[in-house]
């Protein structure tokens, strides 16, 4: 299938140079930054911020309730950028459109960045958050069993991580997980066993090069890329985990490693739907509603936000 041109034009607004990320996060989160807050609609929902507690400080939450909530239901979003950028400030839209979309309360953490906090701290962050709603259900006013983790990209790293956490520590343990073109490997060489990491590794945005890049700034050691927290796709059981929605990009170099956690978590006996987006790059999330793709995304969402399927 030819490639959106428009999507691909669009993306490349939102997007920077192949440049080293080592060199450029500190650039790139100062223009997200300039830039934050421009998409808010605040006719459409209203905003509240929070502060969970979390490896002794504090990590903001911001909560958008729908003007018109039609579902008891919250989404906790973990945003992406690489573990290393990306901030609640920066995913004032996304959160905001995803708010009205859905008629759900969405709840956007913002974790600890790399390489300043590196592994674990971004998913200490997150598993703190998520304790906090499951474990206090007057907080956003909606009974445990219906708040669902969620993100994009590193986000959809950190939900997969938090629900593999929750069920190791027996505190908590979520229902539903939506995990949005997720990096859930730790390999993204040529030797990776994805053929996407190499047929979508150049050429479309996201390279694999930058991924390999952001994991270096995220991770501690070595050690670190054996860790399931890292990367879910080391778990070596994925027992017990939350009827999930994986979502792909066509020509995204983490195409192959969501779906392969999909087939997994089938295999372990878990509900998983995979849905690959035709025609569509690693970050098309982020783009606004005309774009059919990020429609029909909301749309499968709506349906697993009702439960429009079979275990």
């Amino acid at each position: 299938m030819p490639i959106n041109k428009a999507m691909l034009a669009a993306l490349s607004l939102l997007s920077y140079p192949e440049l080293e990320v080592e060199k450029t996060y500190r650039i790139e989160r100062r223009l997200q930054s300039l830039t934050a807050r421009r998409a808010r609609k605040p006719w459409l929902y209203r905003i509240w911020e929070h502060q969970v507690s979390s490896g002794g400080g504090q990590a903001p939450m911001r909560i958008f309730t729908p003007r018109q909530r039609s579902r008891d239901c919250v989404l906790l979003f973990f945003h992406g950028g690489g573990w290393v950028t990306g901030s609640i400030d920066s995913y004032d839209g996304i959160c905001g459109d995803m708010a009205a979309q859905t008629g759900c309360v969405v709840a956007s953490v913002d974790y600890r960045l790399a390489p300043e906090h590196r592994f674990p701290a971004a998913v200490e962050d997150c598993y703190a958050a998520a304790r906090e709603v499951f474990l206090h259900s007057d907080l956003l006013g909606c009974p445990w069993e219906n708040v669902v983790l969620a993100g994009d990209s590193a986000g959809g790293n950190l939900a997969a991580a938090v629900s593999l956490m929750a069920r190791d520590r027996g505190e908590f343990l979520p229902r539903r997980q939506i995990l949005i073109y997720p990096a859930l490997a730790s390999d993204h060489s040529e030797a990776s066993g994805f053929p996407s990491v190499r047929e979508n590794g150049t050429g479309y945005l996201l390279t694999s090069k930058r991924v390999r890049e952001f994991f270096a700034l995220y991770q501690a050691g070595e050690e670190d890329l054996r860790s399931p927290y890292l990367a879910p796709l080391n778990a070596e059981s994925l027992a017990c985990q939350p009827d999930t929605l994986v979502i792909t990009a066509e020509f995204c170099p983490l195409r192959d490693e969501g779906e392969a956690y999909g087939q997994r978590l089938r295999e372990a006996g878990c509900y998983a739907q995979v849905r690959r987006i035709p025609d569509a790059l690693h970050g098309f999330f982020s783009l606004p509603l005309w774009f059919r793709q990020v429609r029909d995304v909301y749309e499968i969402i709506n349906a697993f936000l009702e439960g429009d399927y079979e275990r």
